[in-house]
């Protein structure tokens, strides 16, 4: 069966944009490609005043389980990272969090985590980030948000750079609003890249931490 898309107009309210994408069912119903092997459960947090966007990859299990962002072990890291506390990483008013799939995307054969699903970016990005004019700083966690939220923004990317590459160009975008921070996602798999890069906790997080109170100011 063939899943007819609302049609989504720029008058229509942020509200309202974000009751369909928490009711979608695409990737069960019609999906681009294999179909989402549980029910699915959209998870986001906005808001017309958040400037600071938090955007990952998908939700993990235990997000799916819970329906909150990052309520695990890498949300606690990340959180440090920024130099907030839960209540006010979880504060709509202040800090969106928009990952690119919204929904778990499932396990592959060595039970990690599926790439996030194609169907959020197709039909419900474009629309979601018009409707957010305000934000001005966007921390994209991962390469699924780094490509998007760069093109989006016309910022110059080559997805051929390595990650150390792309976490160190944040003072090419010093000054610049909307800027995109590119950051490596804070599970532990990536420990290894933080022992590797010792800088990243030396000068960028401490750039981080400013840039995430000026945004929340």
């Amino acid at each position: 069966m063939e899943m007819v898309v609302p049609t989504i107009s720029k008058s229509a309210g942020l509200t309202v944009l974000v009751e369909q994408i928490r009711a979608c069912r695409i990737c069960r119903d019609a999906p681009q490609g294999p179909r989402l092997p549980h029910e699915p459960r959209p998870v986001l947090r906005v808001s017309s005043s958040a400037r600071l966007l938090v955007a990952g990859q998908a939700p993990g299990v235990r997000v799916h389980m819970t329906g909150i962002p990052f309520n695990d072990p890498s949300g606690d890291r990340l959180r440090d990272w920024m130099g907030l506390s839960r209540e006010v990483f979880y504060d709509e008013a202040r800090v969106a969090i928009v990952g690119m799939g919204f929904c778990f995307p499932g396990h592959d054969a060595a039970k990690g985590d599926l790439p996030p699903r194609r169907e959020c970016r197709a039909h419900w990005h474009d629309a979601l980030f018009e409707m957010l004019p305000q934000v001005e700083t966007i921390l994209a966690i991962g390469r699924y948000a780094q490509a998007y939220h760069f093109e989006r923004l016309n910022i110059a990317y080559d997805k051929r750079a390595r990650l150390d590459a792309l976490v160190a160009g944040w003072r090419e975008q010093k000054g610049r609003r909307p800027r995109v921070i590119a950051l490596p996602h804070p599970s532990w798999r990536n420990n290894a890249w933080l022992n590797r890069n010792p800088w990243f906790m030396a000068e960028v997080v401490p750039m981080l931490r400013a840039e995430v109170a000026r945004a929340i100011d």
